[in-house]
């Protein structure tokens, strides 16, 4: 298949997928380094790292200290205070400045990792911040000059370790810079680390001064909101099939082969399951059903949200996570070029850090009280049925959150954001209290943690944020807390919502359950009786049949029952009450007679979506019929069941049908 729909910019992206062909994959050389220096603090990672504690002049002087590493490689480092803002890594003043909040932990150590030396678990160089001179409020910080090339970076905090005072700091993990724009660790997606271990040690990348990316002049494509056309899809799924024929399966690259297929459905804008970075062997498990193993194909689990998932790209971990930030660019890039919007699912109601059992890795080991939501003796509020719950309206945590989603309109000019289980997001937070919110305190009680906000901080913020406002935003508007918001979320006239209730009213009607035809009329008018009231449009609802949570089109019409064996979980996963019908006979294996009106069925629900007033969603497959077999809980397979088999045309759609 051609690549590209046009010559015109057909060598650029041509040339950019010849470099990840031609590129070397690096030789990790194992190095022995040591050094003279005082060693400050314990390192359970290597006993040959060389230690630097940071004293700068105390008149305001910044005073560089050199630091020599003995070994195969010399390398110097000029160390100076550094600036509090911005947080991250930031390239600056001849250097690279790094800053991270932590208003809890009594010490701070940047750690810097040598690609060779992230497998062996072993830090290669580590800066002890002075609280005097390296820290600004609850900013840490230091401004590092010097030979950063094939280098990583994270930090080691410590502090207290009282889970029941909601404290979890370890002077012994590496944790991630919340901040960081990718994250480094296995290269390949489903691989094992060394030792089969499922939580290899992660790592940040560090940026240059050369990182550039042609955007060839493009720009946010700004439809309005009523002619959008979306297809929900898996960017690994999308293309990982061989009978995609993609040349780069599974990735971004591969994605962008086959936009042509979505721009002939019609389709003007993507919403892509999620891409933040996260561990797909979380739940790595052997799965005697099928004989393979159970992952987190999905994604619903962050590690970190700066950071594209780098194991959906062909790069990989190749250049530190630089060429994988690129991939997701050439694929925004592409698809604003055909037309088509690229949307982002994004998961800020949890992460993947879990509960007290969970491991430490980023944001509970560099100031877990700020970030999760917790109750008064430490335990873990779990409005997300995940283990944890982001305190999303603490302070610092909802500028965490602009910052966040800013960097991913600014930086890699996404369009629009699908928020899941936004419901958390209106909760109120751990600490709550009038001053921290408003900066002044009110009469009245006091709002216990958790409780639903009428005008919740955040939303309110992004709801007027200059950036913000302008991208699309949309709502999964409840939670795993019981939290049920549709057509109720806050929304300021911006948000729209994933229209939960228009997808069981137009099941209902379309099997022929009585008693519909009201509610069907109503979903065909854009849901008045949801939004008219609070002033939004038709097209603030996300009219949808289907999606990735629950029965694909073509098994809605072919299974009253759910049949999740597959999953290993005794079919006690998924959802019990789905509104399907199989039309007469269960599965499959079924007579003509049946299978002709299943097809009609499903041209009823597609009919039915298309002439709705309103924003319609496809999901990924429904557009050929795929079916999962009557799965419809397929978070863990990484496999046929849940993959794209078939890139059929738009006529080849209508003669199946």
């Amino acid at each position: 298949m051609n690549l590209l729909h046009s010559t015109s910019h057909s060598v650029h992206v041509l040339k950019f997928i010849s470099q990840f062909r031609s590129t070397p994959k690096f030789c990790l050389l194992k190095r022995n380094v040591t050094s003279n220096l005082e060693n400050f603090g314990s390192n359970l990672f290597s006993n040959s790292t060389a230690s630097i504690s940071i004293k700068a002049a105390r008149d305001g002087v910044d005073t560089a200290v050199v630091v020599e590493e003995e070994g195969p490689k010399l390398r110097k480092f000029q160390v100076f205070e550094g600036h509090p803002a911005p947080f991250g890594a930031t390239v600056r003043d001849g250097g690279v400045n790094f800053a991270i909040f932590s208003a809890n932990a009594v010490s701070a150590t940047l750690c810097l990792i040598s690609l060779s030396d992230l497998p062996e678990n072993r830090v290669t160089e580590q800066f002890f911040l002075d609280p005097l001179t390296n820290k600004t409020g609850d900013v840490w910080h230091v401004h590092l000059k010097g030979d950063f090339k094939d280098m990583l970076y994270g930090y080691k905090f410590d502090g207290s370790f009282s889970p029941e005072e909601g404290h979890y700091y370890d002077p012994s993990q590496i944790v991630l810079d919340p901040y960081a724009k990718a994250v480094i660790s296995r290269g390949d997606f489903g691989v094992l680390g060394s030792d089969d271990n499922c939580w290899p040690q992660m790592a940040c990348m560090i940026p240059t001064a050369d990182d550039k990316f042609d955007w060839e002049g493009d720009s946010l494509l700004k439809y309005p909101q009523r002619d959008l056309i979306l297809y929900e899809m898996h960017v690994r799924g999308f293309t990982q099939h061989e009978s995609s024929r993609t040349e780069f399966p599974g990735t971004y690259l591969g994605v962008v082969e086959k936009l042509d297929h979505l721009k002939e459905l019609g389709v003007n804008c993507i919403e892509l399951m999620p891409c933040h970075e996260f561990n797909e062997l979380e739940y790595y498990d052997y799965n005697s059903v099928l004989g393979d193993y159970k992952v987190n194909f999905w994604g619903y689990s962050t590690v970190n949200y700066f950071s594209p998932m780098t194991r959906y790209s062909s790069a990989g971990t190749r250049n530190c996570g630089h060429d994988a930030i690129n991939e997701f660019k050439l694929l925004v890039r592409e698809a604003h070029k055909r037309g088509i919007e690229v949307f982002m699912d994004v998961v800020f109601n949890h992460t993947a850090e879990g509960n007290e059992r969970g491991p430490i890795l980023s944001f509970k080991g560099v100031d877990n009280s700020v970030y999760y939501m917790l109750a008064p003796k430490g335990e873990f509020y779990n409005y997300s049925g995940c283990g944890n719950t982001f305190n999303c309206n603490h302070p610092f945590v909802r500028q965490f959150i602009l910052d966040c989603l800013r960097y991913w309109v600014i930086e890699m000019h996404v369009d629009g954001f699908r928020f899941d289980l936004a419901s958390i997001m209106t909760r109120s937070s751990s600490l709550w209290d009038a001053v921290n919110v408003f900066g002044s305190p009110i009469e009245g009680d006091l709002v216990t943690t958790g409780t639903p906000l009428g005008s919740p901080p955040l939303i309110e913020m992004m709801s007027n944020d200059p950036i913000l406002r302008d991208v699309k935003l949309i709502a999964e508007a409840w939670d795993a807390g019981g939290l049920y918001q549709v057509g109720m979320f806050p929304h300021w006239h911006i948000w729209s919502e994933w229209n939960g209730k228009y997808r069981d009213i137009v099941r209902q009607f379309i099997k022929g359950t009585d008693g519909f035809s009201g509610a069907f009329a109503e979903c065909l008018c854009g849901s008045p009786g949801l939004y008219q009231e609070g002033g939004r449009k038709p097209w603030n609802s996300i009219n949808f049949v289907c999606a990735h949570d629950g029965f694909t089109l073509a098994d809605l019409v072919t299974y009253n029952e759910k049949h999740n064996l597959a999953n290993g979980e005794d079919n006690n996963d998924g959802e019990n009450h789905n509104n399907s019908w199989n039309c007469g006979q269960e599965g499959e294996l079924a007579s003509i007679s049946v299978k002709k009106l299943r097809k009609r069925q499903m041209r009823n629900f597609f009919l039915c979506l298309m002439v709705s007033q309103g924003v319609p969603m496809i999901h990924m497959g429904d557009e050929y019929g795929h079916t999962k077999g009557g799965n419809n809980n397929t978070y863990c397979h990484d496999n046929c069941v849940t993959f794209h088999t078939q890139t059929l045309t738009r006529s080849s759609f209508e003669s199946y049908h």
